[in-house]
């Protein structure tokens, strides 16, 4: 407060007096916080903030929401917002929010661009960073309350009593900011390192092991939050090396957790190596069988979309289809497949068009909000989490405006009506500036900035045609990998009729997943909106769309609008330059520097390459591009150079 407002502004106790003109944080019973399910357990975090008798009154049930209530205090200063007649009333709508850490034991974090760990295990249990506490305050900020601080790719070594030491240091600084600590755990684990002789869920042998691995973490940590697992996916072991399925490995760990006050996540990205098969189905074929068959501290962990973590993606077919299991919402905050550290791409509107998706599972209104939140099938437990995109750069993010990232993924897990126009708003007048204007400006290229993205990488509905192993830049000719989901071609089809993965009754017919008023609107190429056509329908190059163009021309108009569009990016930034702190601003114009060489790369290659098959000119007004199809593919093969 002092720093915001140059000057000492006094907090007392609930009960130390009748001070005029002070803030008094007040741990009161619940019945003082505007609640509509007075059980639930994310009410206890639910806060009020009011005036009276001169005094701004933070109150809740527990000392995490008089915590949060005191944030969003100092949010409503910090972007100047009144305090005159202060009344804010706030309960989050998803009891667990959680951030998922893919780091690992030696410092590193798969598809991490911003540095190194923050974890520095070699120094712990002994020295602790200050940086862990300004992380935990960043996360209490923006009401999460739980952190998974390690790769769904696990290494067993963190369920060895040397490790469990060091996460019992972190779990220490945490625990004062209203955050758990969740492990993901490796399944072969009573192997590697209880000396079993397998991992068998139904093994009473395996069983006790994690009985007791369990219990000896509650000891060191007690308030433990549980296990996400990552399980007979890519290669990692699973309960179906001993012909068990998902629900019988789940609820193993489940009953391994007992009394103790801690969840199972397991995680439904699955999918076996079929050339002749539908990547997009794998998961719910495998999932939808075992609904009602989970425990009742098991949760599965679904992503927004059936592929994995595209720029943008239909919901998956999961959300309504498992009525009695309750699924978390699993969303990527870094971005892997949307241009690393060096592209401004905000995901507030991903993760808004997601969670605005109707199901139709029980009607008109079945979104998948309600799936998540539990409201739509009366489950008592709900959870959201977002793969971290925070490392040790001293921005903590790589890319500045990735920040927004982490904090729009917080403002929505804990209250998701919030638009992502408001979510930028505040992020902008919080961390940048608030000379209205330039808030303005910088808001609108924020919202605008995933649409960019998605038009000069993957229009209309294109998916997975980026390079492979590291994910970056464009490769939409690769045709052989180490399985034929992971190539290109596999997705999108192109031939010389062309673009697009038939997924009609006439193809591979994952729209049949979905209830019958998605698939009335997906399943006809003239109702599917144009975002997802190329998701659902192979389409004639020639073939007219409602925009007027053939589909060639509209993808040219869309790649080429899309290198447009960032220099429209730039041009926006350098408006703001006087209201922006200058290091930061030149740091963030070199960045959509490289935004635009790489748009042009996406650009070039794609047309390039489709222009191969739909053996048409490029419309005007637009030109060729200055280099061949081959000198592109030379770029690629650089950056895939080991």
């Amino acid at each position: 407060m002092k720093g915001l407002l140059g000057q000492p502004v006094p907090v007392v106790a609930a009960n130390a007096g009748k001070k005029q003109g002070g803030i008094i944080l007040r741990v009161a019973n619940a019945a003082n916080v505007s609640v509509t399910d007075p059980t639930a357990q994310q009410n206890r975090e639910g806060y009020r903030v009011f005036v009276e008798q001169r005094n701004i009154v933070v109150s809740g049930p527990t000392d995490a929401a008089v915590l949060y209530g005191t944030f969003a205090l100092l949010r409503q200063i910090q972007t100047r917002q009144p305090l005159t007649n202060l009344a804010l009333t706030s309960t989050p709508k998803i009891q667990y929010r959680l951030l998922n850490h893919w780091d690992n034991p030696n410092g590193t974090v798969e598809r991490g661009y911003a540095g190194s760990s923050i974890w520095k295990w070699y120094e712990l249990p002994e020295l602790l960073d200050p940086r862990y506490e300004d992380y935990a305050r960043a996360n209490a900020s923006i009401g999460i309350n739980g952190v998974v601080i390690n790769n769904v790719n696990a290494s067993a070594r963190y369920l060895t009593p040397e490790y469990l030491r060091k996460v019992a240091a972190l779990a220490g600084v945490f625990r004062a900011y209203g955050i758990r600590v969740y492990l993901s755990v490796f399944w072969a684990a009573p192997k590697t390192v209880g000396g079993l002789p397998t991992s068998d869920p139904l093994d009473p042998r395996v069983r006790r092991w994690w009985t007791d691995k369990t219990n000896e973490i509650y000891q060191t940590i007690p308030d433990f939050g549980g296990f996400l697992v990552k399980a007979n996916s890519e290669g990692e072991p699973g309960p179906q090396d001993y012909g068990r399925n998902h629900a019988e490995g789940a609820n193993m760990l489940a009953e391994a957790l007992g009394q103790h006050d801690g969840i199972v996540m397991w995680r439904a990205f699955v999918y076996k190596a079929n050339s002749n098969g539908d990547r997009f189905k794998e998961a719910y074929e495998e999932f939808k069988p075992l609904d009602g068959k989970f425990a009742s501290k098991a949760l599965v962990q679904v992503k927004n979309g059936p592929i994995d973590f595209q720029s943008r993606e239909p919901f998956h077919p999961l959300f309504g289809a498992m009525p009695s299991t309750p699924l978390v919402l699993e969303v990527q905050l870094t971005q892997e497949y949307l241009g690393f550290a060096t592209h401004l791409v905000y995901l507030a509107p991903l993760i808004k068009e997601c969670l605005e998706a109707d199901t139709y599972a029980k009607g008109k209104g079945s979104t998948v909000a309600k799936v998540v939140d539990g409201s739509l099938d009366n489950h008592k437990i709900s959870g959201i989490a977002g793969v971290a995109n925070i490392g040790s750069d001293r921005n903590w993010t790589g890319h500045p405006m990735g920040q927004a990232n982490w904090y729009s993924f917080g403002r929505l897990a804990w209250d998701y009506t919030l638009s992502a126009e408001t979510i930028a708003q505040e992020w902008t007048r919080m961390t940048l500036t608030t000379e209205p204007q330039a808030v303005n400006t910088i808001a609108d290229v924020l919202v605008k900035s995933r649409d960019i993205y998605v038009r000069y990488t993957t229009p209309l509905g294109l998916h997975h045609i980026m390079g492979q192993s590291i994910h970056f830049g464009p490769e939409p000719w690769l045709s052989k990998s180490a399985r034929p989901d992971w190539t290109a071609i596999y997705y999108h089809k192109a031939d010389s009729i062309g673009l697009g993965f038939n997924r009609t009754a006439t193809g591979s017919n994952a729209l049949a997943l979905y209830k019958p008023e998605v698939q009335k609107e997906w399943g006809n190429p003239q109702t599917c909106p144009p975002d997802y056509l190329l998701w659902f329908h192979h389409v004639p190059w020639k073939q007219t769309m409602s925009t007027g163009r053939t589909l060639w021309n509209e993808i040219c108009y869309r790649y080429y609008t899309g290198v447009d569009s960032v220099t429209w990016m730039q041009q926006r930034w350098e408006q703001v330059k006087p209201s922006i702190d200058p290091v930061l601003h030149a740091d963030i114009t070199a960045r959509l520097q490289i935004q635009h060489k790489e748009a042009i790369w996406w650009r070039d290659a794609c047309v390039l390459y489709f222009q191969s098959f739909s053996r048409q000119r490029i419309p005007a007004p637009f030109t060729q591009p200055d280099r061949s199809l081959e000198a592109v593919k030379q770029i690629v093969d650089i950056y895939q150079m080991r």
